[in-house]
């Protein structure tokens, strides 16, 4: 009986390896290595990972987090990382020579899709009902050279805040400056959906929002102009993945979806404010980009505050110089 089960036992082990080698195989698939902030806004990344969207295009996409632009942009430089979602103005600042660092002898970054307008609040501790109320605070950014603080240096300005009457701190990504608010590291800084949530559950007051400056384009994907020309396909792919998954994740019976990857990923997060979180990001105006566009007047706007507060001072303009539409273009026209 021992030896008959062991012969049967032998039989099925060898029907599994046969039937395992009748069945297809996977295809080889291009990495992509993708560098962003962590947060909401990649609700499109978890859904098109969780949906299989970047399989159906021949690619695996590599997800890190950065602590901070700096890091961002000089891990794309070094190779580290094919694409980065963050704020276009990091692009611009790098090819400007206005960036974190020392400039870059040959920047070749390019942006080739939009992701979202920046989703940008300036949040404070309770004591603080207005933005004239930031006088004498310390107040969080990234970085000072970056766009976003350019947003927050115009808010204080169009509300008659001088820069020296607040003292303005390195405080890293989004995630980071959350958690140093919450600690009450400093007074306020600037959060994007879902973080401006997270913070006033916690009783923190949101005292201004950037929409207040008109159009803005905040996160796009870019990437070196050297590794697009090499890698279209992928690039091409990755892009259609993604605006798959945005088109799935508008859909309403899918809310349920994109609520759970919120609670899954982000800490602190509950279902009500999970909720709450996906009705801005998912918002058919004022949410991330279904279409991934690169809307001028919104890049604009971004160039307007670069000229205005970057140093060393340049003449800003010429969009096209940052841009690329035509992997964007060859994604949409390729899709069902």
């Amino acid at each position: 009986m021992k030896r008959l089960r062991i012969l049967v036992l032998l039989a099925l082990a060898c029907a599994a390896c046969a039937i395992a080698r009748a069945q297809p195989q996977p295809e080889s698939r291009t990495t992509v290595r993708v560098v962003a902030f962590a947060g909401g806004w990649n609700l499109p990344l978890w859904a098109a990972q969780r949906q299989g969207f970047f399989e159906q295009q021949g690619i695996a996409v590599e997800l890190s987090y950065t602590p901070s632009s700096g890091a961002l942009v000089s891990g794309l430089m070094a190779g580290r990382y094919d694409l980065a979602l963050a704020a276009i103005d990091n692009l611009v600042a790098t090819q400007e020579g206005q960036g974190d660092g020392a400039p870059l002898r040959d920047p070749d970054l390019v942006a080739v899709m939009g992701v979202d307008n920046g989703f940008l609040s300036v949040v404070a501790e309770r004591s603080v009902a207005t933005i004239a109320d930031l006088r004498g605070k310390k107040v969080a950014v990234d970085s000072p050279n970056t766009g976003f603080a350019f947003v927050l240096r115009e808010l204080l300005q169009t509300s008659g805040v001088g820069e020296s009457e607040v003292t303005v701190v390195r405080g890293g990504a989004t995630e980071l400056r959350y958690a140093g608010l919450v600690a009450g590291t400093f007074d306020a800084t600037l959060l994007r959906t879902p973080f401006d949530i997270l913070a006033a559950e916690r009783g923190f007051r949101v005292v201004a929002r950037a929409d207040s400056l008109g159009p803005y384009l905040g996160t796009s994907g870019f990437v070196r102009r050297s590794w697009a020309s090499g890698h279209e396909a992928a690039l091409v792919g990755f892009l259609r993945a993604y605006r798959s998954a945005m088109r799935w994740l508008v859909d309403p019976a899918r809310r349920d979806v994109a609520e759970a990857l919120l609670v899954a990923n982000l800490r602190d997060m509950t279902p009500e404010l999970a909720r709450r979180a996906a009705e801005t990001l998912l918002a058919e105006r004022g949410g991330l980009l279904r279409d991934l566009e690169l809307d001028p007047a919104a890049l604009a706007t971004v160039l307007k505050l670069r000229a205005k507060y970057g140093r060393p001072e340049r003449t800003l303009g010429d969009a096209s110089r940052y841009v690329d539409g035509s992997y964007r273009a060859k994604a949409i026209a390729g899709a069902p």
